[in-house]
């Protein structure tokens, strides 16, 4: 009976002394799994705090093409230091279709084909040859221009992924702007003799292309700028310098124009 007794005492000791291990072991795993989960604030890497860092490690590079449709407004400046060929601003618009080469690390690579049409007007005051018609009398010449040019871009882009689909970007490169015509519509309001001394002299007097005798057809540009995109609508705008002269005939040797422009555009990707 004392037997039995025992050995019954000794079985319920056996069992609390495992029941009070495994409450005392409970505490220390929840700890031991709490500091596996919980990051070292010295030793973690850099980006394991960053929100987006799943988004990062799901994306992956495809090459693609994509399209687009743009247009908007476009403003260039003739600018020059020699008189025959003063300052001249024209306003006008732009449009066609460009073509993006997605690469790796958010860049890509724009070219395209852009037509525009710009229209500016400036006037050249002249002093009066014949001494009879000093006074009371206009001597000047009013220039209508309508240019019009196709534009290659290629453009080295760069994204910057902001919200869900907007997106911030900036781009520089060069372009080729190819000249169909520069009509000069000439308004002749000079007196006899002045006309006909200018005639004399060689000076164009009568509406005619620029591009034809005077201004060279290729204009050579750099240019840099940014915008915002979302989704398939992007707005962007941009500064282009000209970097060649536009003046065909050197002679005199100061005889230079350069042709500069800013543009603000919309596009549609399709």
């Amino acid at each position: 009976m004392n037997f039995r007794m025992k050995k019954r005492t000794n079985i319920r000791c056996i069992i609390g002394l495992v029941a009070a291990c495994l409450l005392l072991g409970l505490p220390t795993l929840a700890q031991t799994n709490n500091a596996v989960k919980r990051p070292d604030l010295q030793t973690a890497e850099g980006d394991i705090f960053d929100p987006t860092r799943e988004q990062k490690q799901t994306e992956t590079y495809a090459f693609a093409v994509q399209y687009r449709l743009t247009g908007g407004y476009l403003q260039q400046n003739h600018r020059s230091l020699h008189t025959n060929y003063p300052n001249l601003y024209l306003h006008g618009g732009q449009i066609g279709v460009t073509f993006d080469f997605l690469l790796p690390l958010h860049f890509s690579m724009q070219t395209g084909l852009l037509y525009s049409l710009t229209y500016g007007t400036r006037e050249e005051h002249w002093a009066q040859i014949d001494a009879a018609d000093i006074y009371g009398s206009t001597n000047y010449l009013r220039h209508r221009i309508y240019e019009h040019n196709l534009t290659i871009p290629v453009r080295a882009y760069y994204t910057i992924p902001l919200v869900k689909k907007f997106n911030m970007f900036f781009f520089a490169g060069p372009q080729l702007q190819i000249g169909l015509s520069a009509w000069d519509k000439t308004e002749n309001h000079l007196t006899p003799l002045t006309e006909q001394w200018f005639r004399d002299h060689g000076k164009a007097l009568d509406p005619h292309d620029l591009y034809s005798d005077e201004l060279n057809r290729v204009n050579v540009q750099m240019g840099l700028g940014g915008g915002f995109e979302w989704d398939a609508y992007r707005l962007e705008a941009g500064y282009d310098f000209g970097l060649n002269n536009r003046v065909r005939h050197k002679t005199p040797s100061d005889r230079h124009m350069w042709e500069w422009g800013w543009f603000v555009r919309f596009a549609y990707r399709f």
